[in-house]
């Protein structure tokens, strides 16, 4: 893997214009083959080879700016002025490289938002690559329906509600980040790493972000970073809302995703020491709303109705293939632990897909929380081989910590599991089942808890429940509650089990004083 890879663009736009004028035009639901659904507890060697299919597009260089000085963040209400506990200082092997971590994460990308997951259409070359050259997660879960739960759990390790950020933060609320919690970049800070998070945040409440009084990005770990608090603006076009180490940016030219990659690359390039490992996140905010695609994109897909949203997915793709250059040419990616993924399922009103998976975005049913996953650690992971267990965004804090020899802190609940061992073909074992709980979402799945190959899902008061068997029903069109009471009966205690318990731990009075309405036909607003 050494110098810059060529990455698989080079397909001219006529051959590609005509692939897509040859496609039906309207907004496509996928039916996945079935075996997507399947469990085996296993990764196996996949022969698929990587679609040679894409448009290059000039990387448009970020806003050039000095970088300031950090702010100093303090904790605050609901971290009940709880200092976080002391560590042991376990580095594992001294002699033995550390390796770098790379967590790119979309925005509201479908299960079924790529060519790597069988969009027919949709061209995501660099994806495809990054599959060829490492492992699809085909049960990949996000840790909420929507995004600000699902952020914290993959810093965190822990169930949104059990770490706080419950809800999305989207207005003026008491939840965020508590500076208690500890998060993966703060371990690895520990035995040395330097850290970086680009993209959005979305941690803080809209009147905490950038506010000294509210822990910020550098109070979680990240020694540099350029942020949003939430979507770019006015839209991915043009953005003038980053916030670089604490000062505002201002105004920049380009798209999102290419500025978020241009300085990612800076990062790499010119600000990080290279004698030391580092963990990066790169957050971008393709392909939420409002979406602004750059023509280059927009008319590899001419003439289709969803042209919009498919040349936005392109644009995120071509990001990712930019993060991947840079780390190509700094010389890391084959000590790189690389893992893509969405926060949560997609929008189905601007053009996402779920793949034919139930519900959207909000949902506790698959397609709002299961999303792509794409893992590459060279020498570690099999080259395009395929995942079936499944795996939760919450799973990456237990993963990272693992790579290192770090042990999970010991005085809180840890939800995620370490990922490595599935990649061997070992079952995870988890001591808390997969759980869900989204309050934005309808009445009727507000939460969900897996365990094996069975699912339930119930109301927002926890009075009524649907039984799935999702290894065989993926698009959990067969409820099996009634006719199979003692299975139902089982899932309903552990679900009441963990749920009594996450009230217990997490920070209760952020979610029994909401103000917000309940959702149409609800009784609970969380």
């Amino acid at each position: 893997m050494n110098g810059t890879k060529k990455r698989l663009k080079l397909l001219s736009i006529a051959c590609l214009l005509a692939t897509v004028a040859a496609a039906e035009r309207p907004n496509i639901i996928l039916d996945m083959a079935d075996d997507m659904g399947r469990q085996d507890l296993s990764c196996e060697g996949n022969d698929r080879v990587a679609q040679k299919a894409g448009a290059a597009a000039k990387p448009v260089e970020g806003a050039k700016s000095e970088v300031a000085a950090k702010p100093k963040g303090a904790e605050n209400a609901g971290d009940a002025d709880k200092p976080k506990p002391k560590r042991a200082d376990n580095a594992g092997d001294a002699d033995k490289p550390k390796p770098n971590v790379v967590i790119f994460l979309a925005d509201d990308m479908g299960w079924g938002d790529s060519g790597t997951f069988g969009h027919p259409l949709i061209k995501t070359p660099n994806l495809d690559q990054l599959a060829a050259e490492g492992v699809k997660f085909t049960q990949c879960y996000s840790a909420s329906g929507v995004c600000s739960p699902s952020r914290s759990a993959i810093l965190t390790g822990r169930t949104p509600y059990r770490n706080g950020v419950w809800r999305h933060l989207s207005g003026n609320h008491d939840a965020h980040l508590r500076a208690s919690e500890i998060t993966y970049p703060e371990r690895l800070k520990e035995i040395g790493y330097e850290t970086c998070h680009v993209g959005k945040w979305h941690l803080n409440a809209r009147h905490q972000f950038n506010v000294p009084e509210f822990p910020q990005p550098g109070d979680h770990g990240y020694d540099h970073w350029m942020t949003t608090h939430n979507n770019a603006s006015p839209s991915h076009k043009n953005p003038d809302n980053f916030i670089r180490n604490g000062k505002a940016v201002g105004a920049t030219e380009g798209y999102s995703a290419q500025l978020v990659a241009a300085e990612v690359a800076r990062w790499l390039n010119d600000i990080r020491d290279p004698k030391k490992p580092f963990a990066l996140s790169v957050w971008v905010h393709e392909p939420h709303s409002p979406i602004a695609t750059d023509p280059a994109f927009m008319d590899l897909y001419d003439g289709h109705e969803n042209a919009k949203y498919m040349g936005n997915i392109t644009q995120l793709d071509n990001a990712l293939g930019q993060v991947m250059d840079a780390l190509d040419r700094a010389g890391v990616a084959d000590n790189t632990f690389l893992f893509f993924t969405s926060d949560n399922g997609p929008v189905a009103r601007f053009g996402g897909t779920t793949g034919g998976l139930r519900g959207g975005k909000r949902s506790s049913h698959e397609g709002g929380i299961r999303v792509p996953g794409v893992a590459r650690w060279p020498g570690h992971i099999k080259p395009g081989s395929t995942c079936t267990t499944p795996v939760i965004g919450s799973d990456l804090f237990a993963t990272v910590l693992d790579m290192v020899d770090l042990p999970l802190p010991a005085d809180r609940t840890i939800d995620g599991v370490s990922m490595l061992p599935a990649l061997n073909g070992t079952p995870a074992k988890r001591t808390v089942p997969l759980f869900w709980r989204t309050h934005v979402s309808q009445v009727g799945d507000r939460v969900a808890l897996r365990i094996g190959d069975w699912k339930i899902v119930g109301n927002d008061v926890l009075t009524e429940f649907q039984l799935f068997e999702i290894e065989k029903d993926w698009k959990e069109e067969h409820n099996l509650a009634a006719t199979h009471p003692e299975k139902t009966e089982e899932l309903k205690r552990a679900l009441f089990d963990v749920w009594k318990k996450i009230e217990t731990e997490g920070p209760k009075e952020w979610w029994l004083t909401e103000r917000q309405k309940p959702s149409k036909g609800s009784t609970l607003n969380y």
